[in-house]
This record gives structure tokens, sequence and C-alpha cells, in this order.
């Protein structure tokens, strides 16, 4: 049993989640499908699809032609009944092929804001290890409407849908429980993402992200190794794991 993960940048990786696999002996193939001239990707005998975040768009599909691909493999995903995950842009991604609107945000969230669960969430078997209130990491400008027959699972003030479960074992999370303390460090010395920040005119401010970095850390990769090995516990299940 092997998961396919989709990368659409390098420093945008599995971060804690890639030791959660090895530690739950969950072998996973990175595909950085942003190389990919002419992608011709199946899922072939994959036991579960990871969606990575990315600084694209869903509706760039003149300008990233694989993000149709994508669509394509979430929808053979959720036909065959495999766990999904996606994370930022793996979310929006996944609200799409599963027909929801995914359009700006009023407001870009970068850095460490706080979410809330919803009710529905506190019976969710990934969602269950969340108190009501947990700050959590955030870089997008966009967000999902939730999917129909999809169950919400998060909101923020500044993003009301946050999280969402589609069927049993298909989950889209708009924030980064992924992250780790030198991932924070490595994305906000990305040549693009400083040039994103400095186009927000001072609302977002780097040197208060690496300030509070160390106060919200632990907490985040607590909740990354509970909630992925949950995940793990559904991909370990195969099909089963989705009924």
């Amino acid at each position: 049993m092997r998961v396919l993960v989709l990368r659409h940048v390098p420093h945008e990786h599995l971060g804690v989640l890639a030791s959660v696999f090895e530690k739950n002996r969950i072998p996973y193939e990175y595909v950085d499908i942003y190389k990919e001239k002419n992608p011709h990707i199946t899922l072939g005998d994959a036991g579960g699809l990871v969606i990575l975040g990315g600084p694209m768009n869903v509706y760039e599909v003149d300008r990233y032609p694989f993000l149709d691909l994508e669509d394509r493999l979430v929808k053979d995903a959720v036909e065959k009944n495999l766990p999904v995950l996606g994370i930022c842009l793996g979310a929006q991604i996944i609200a799409k092929a599963l027909g929801a609107r995914v359009t700006r945000n009023r407001e870009k969230e970068i850095g460490w804001y706080p979410i809330r669960i919803t009710e529905d969430a506190r019976e969710d078997r990934l969602f269950r290890y969340f108190g009501d209130e947990e700050v959590v990491f955030h870089w997008h400008g966009d967000t999902f409407e939730i999917p129909e027959g999809a169950v919400h699972l998060a909101c923020s003030s500044l993003c009301r849908n946050q999280a969402f479960r589609y069927g049993s074992c298909v989950y889209a999370l708009q924030f980064h429980i992924e992250v780790t303390q030198d991932m924070v460090l490595e994305w906000l010395g990305v040549r693009e993402n400083k040039i994103e920040i400095a186009s927000l005119g001072g609302k977002v401010n780097p040197d208060s992200i690496r300030e509070q970095s160390p106060r919200f850390m632990a907490r985040l990769n607590q909740l990354a190794e509970s909630v992925f090995g949950e995940f793990c516990g559904i991909l370990k299940k195969g099909v089963l794991g989705c009924s």
C-alpha cells in the first residue's frame, strides 16, 4: 500500500506527516507535479492520495494545466473509495472536484490564527483531538465552499470554511498542521513569499510570525501527530477504513 503525494513547490512538503507515515510504516511517493510538462499520472495501485499546498489558484488551469489532472485524480480516488487528504491548495482542489466553488477570501491569512471547530467536528475521527479553539498556521488567500453532502469541521473569524470531511475518509484542511519550525522559517525566506507579504502593506509582519512560532509550534506538532496518526489508521484499513 503506497500513498501518492502531489507536491506543487519544493518547500511545501509533508513535514510532520512524513515522520508519521514512517512511524506507521506507510510508504509514500512524492510526485512533483509542477515539473511535469505533460503529466499522465494515474493512481495506479496507490492506497491513498495526499495533495499539498502551493501558490497556484485552482482557477488558473490555463497557467497550470496539471490542476485539471489533479481534479481527475481526486474524482478517481473518491470513486474508488480511497482515503484522501488535502492541505491548503490541496483542500481547494478537493472542494472543486466535489463541485464546490473556490474563490478569493476577503482577506489573506498568513501566520498564526485561531480556528474553532464545529459541533460535528467533536465526533469526527481526526478532529476530536482539537480543542474548541486552536491556534494553527495559515498561508492562503482563497477559500472554498463546503461541497454538497460534506461535513463542515472548522472555521475562523477571517475564513468561515477551514475544513470539511466528505464521506468517511476524504479530508480537506485549509490550514497547515503539517509545518515544522524549520518549514515556517523556510517559507518566510522564499523570494515569492517575501514579495507577497510586502504587497500586503504591513498587514502581515514576518518578524511577528517568527516570534510567535515557538509559542504555538509544540501544540501544533502534537495535534499533527494525533490527526495524521488517525489518518494512517484509515489508510491501513484501505477501502474498509472508508466504509
